[in-house]
């Protein structure tokens, strides 16, 4: 009895330590120095936890299009401030406001999500985020 208390105790400290490092700071892989400011046509959604993703097809100066994902909240979050399924089906053009990756690759992070009726919700879930950009003038 007391092995099998050991191992299970064992079990559950691995599992949540992976959760813990499996979570990131929003400094770990974005950054603030780079907003960014993308419209685009949404190709799908991700709706999982901890953080959901919006992939759009943006269309660049030389007319090429580039496929970027932008991660945002958690699906409850996002459905509590009026997005979900229905609001940003494929096809539907979007302005997201955020920060490029560190990486350079083209995905970044959502702070707001600016659908076709005009309005804007703030999308982001990292504690440590920094302001939304502002929209350029």
């Amino acid at each position: 009895m007391n092995t099998r208390h050991t191992a299970l105790s064992a079990a559950l400290l691995l599992l949540a330590a992976s959760s813990t490092h499996a979570h990131h700071a929003f400094a770990a892989e974005y950054d603030a120095a780079q907003p960014l400011q993308s419209q685009g046509v949404v190709t799908k959604v991700k709706w999982v936890n901890p953080h959901s993703w919006l992939y759009l097809d943006v269309k660049q100066a030389d007319g090429t299009v580039l496929n970027w994902g932008f991660e945002f909240g958690a699906p409850l979050s996002l459905q509590q401030k009026g997005l979900d399924r229905a609001t940003l089906p494929a096809g539907t053009e979007v302005t997201v406001r955020g920060f490029k990756a560190k990486s350079g690759e083209n995905y970044g992070y959502a702070s707001t999500v600016t659908l076709p009726d005009g309005r804007t919700i703030a999308v982001g879930g990292a504690a440590d985020q920094p302001a939304a950009p502002a929209a350029p003038r």
